[in-house]
């Protein structure tokens, strides 16, 4: 159960300098305000009757803060990128560079490559030094200026490094895993009482960040895979019993591929990790498939790539230590999979059956970031400076009933979110598809 302590923000001591950009602490005078501290974004937004609520159940917003606890004429910063590729990366970096050098005055911000390893002295990639001339007109690119990549260096390596950089803050852009690692780098900071502020920048086009209502770079990657739906859909109706099948990502959530399906209006299947499916026999995906051919002589399906693991694991599905699913077991890939299943259930039938199937996974994580997302990457970025200027470490920026928030690392990784069975979500899916609420299962 979550308490208002577990959303606490941790911060690293006393703020004992004024800020540089001279806004306005009084509210209506036509200027722009800092953001008081101490003011909060409740969680709930709605309350249900006979629904127990804690009022002290709210998130620290963000904001520029009056009072800092670093002297920013002092400050050393670093950005480090990781993880797949995601649209938005660059604008983040840019927006992160822009706040601290023009608005803060930071005038030394370093650019960690390739991710955590970029840390590590073994792998000997020194540091970009960055300047406005080095981020102008990254926002037009997409992927990362700075590289990325997978795997974790120990937390002793990478503060070992920032100290003999003489780093004050850490700015991590990255999902999951890496929100993990940059907890692990905030508490062996503080555990060698060092003042090294690590805020986290929530990437990911999964969107499965727990209490970040959105991540930066899921709307455009939602919007690439709407306009693959849209050719999946053209494909199948150009050939008698077409079936266009598109795979999209979402390793444990079908965020992506439900948001694709409702933007798209032309899937007639959404297939997620959070709904088990049964594949043969009555009721069934394949015969329930069957049945819209015989009536419409097209389909389309979406499935997202962590959907269906009972149907391509070798064995019982196994969990880490984080009850994180390990793929590494996976024996199959659920679109091939799934694309040779339905063409041998209906040759076995002999009915005819032009199957068409789409993988555009690293295409629609690799592209520029759209409008919406670059606005969003230009906010999350300048209110993730504001955050670590004022002390907040441990924590990242998220967004909550449409305001920016600050959220500890530790609750914020305890897990991953998915798409409830029992949601508004998953409810518009299956009224847009025409498909179960809950298909039959094998179990």
């Amino acid at each position: 159960m979550l308490t208002s302590d577990d959303l606490t923000v941790k911060t690293l001591g006393p703020c004992n300098y004024d800020s540089p950009l001279n806004l306005s602490e009084s509210t209506g005078d036509g200027l722009p305000d800092y953001t008081p501290e101490g003011t909060r974004v409740l969680y709930h937004m709605d309350i249900t009757p006979g629904m127990e609520v804690d009022s002290g159940l709210t998130f620290e917003k963000a904001g520029p803060r009056a009072r800092l606890f670093f002297d920013p004429k002092k400050v050393y910063a670093a950005i480090v990128t990781c993880g797949g590729l995601c649209p938005g990366l660059n604008n983040v970096i840019q927006s992160i560079f822009l706040e601290l050098y023009h608005r803060y005055g930071v005038r030394k911000v370093l650019g960690a490559r390739y991710g955590y390893s970029g840390f590590d002295p073994e792998v000997g990639l020194e540091p970009y030094e960055m300047s406005p001339g080095f981020i102008e007109g990254i926002q037009n690119q997409g992927g990362s200026i700075l590289g990325s990549s997978r795997g974790a260096v120990p937390s002793t390596v990478i503060v070992e490094t920032l100290e003999r950089w003489k780093i004050d803050i850490l700015f991590v852009i990255g999902g999951d895993g890496t929100l993990k690692s940059a907890h692990e780098i905030a508490r062996e900071a503080l555990r060698r009482n060092k003042s090294i502020a690590v805020v986290a920048i929530p990437k990911t086009i999964d969107n499965d960040i727990l209490y970040v209502y959105k991540t930066f770079g899921f709307d455009t990657a939602m919007g690439e895979a709407t306009k693959v739906l849209h050719c999946a859909h053209d494909e199948a109706r150009g050939a008698p019993n077409g079936i266009g099948l598109v795979k999209v990502m979402g390793r444990d959530s079908g965020f992506i591929a439900s948001f694709a399906t409702l933007a798209s209006m032309v899937v007639n299947f959404t297939l997620i990790p959070e709904i088990p499916f049964k594949l043969e026999g009555e009721g069934g995906f394949l015969s329930l498939l069957e049945k819209r051919l015989r009536t419409r002589g097209h389909a389309v399906v979406v499935v997202a790539e962590g959907a269906g693991l009972e149907h391509i694991t070798e064995g019982e599905i196994e969990y880490d230590e984080s009850g994180n699913i390990m793929y590494s077991q996976m024996a199959k890939d659920i679109g091939i999979f799934l694309r040779d299943r339905i063409k041998d259930y209906f040759k076995a039938r002999k009915i005819t059956a032009n199957v068409k199937y789409i993988d555009p996974s690293y295409i629609i994580r690799s592209v520029p970031a759209g409008p919406n997302d670059s606005l969003f990457c230009n906010d999350l970025g300048r209110a993730a400076v504001h955050a670590a200027m004022a002390g907040k470490t441990d924590m990242v920026v998220g967004l909550w009933h449409n305001l920016i928030t600050h959220v500890p690392l530790a609750v914020a990784v305890l897990g991953k979110k998915k798409v409830a069975p029992d949601s508004k979500l998953w409810l518009a899916v299956t009224e847009a598809t025409g498909q179960p609420s809950r298909f039959k299962t094998d179990k």
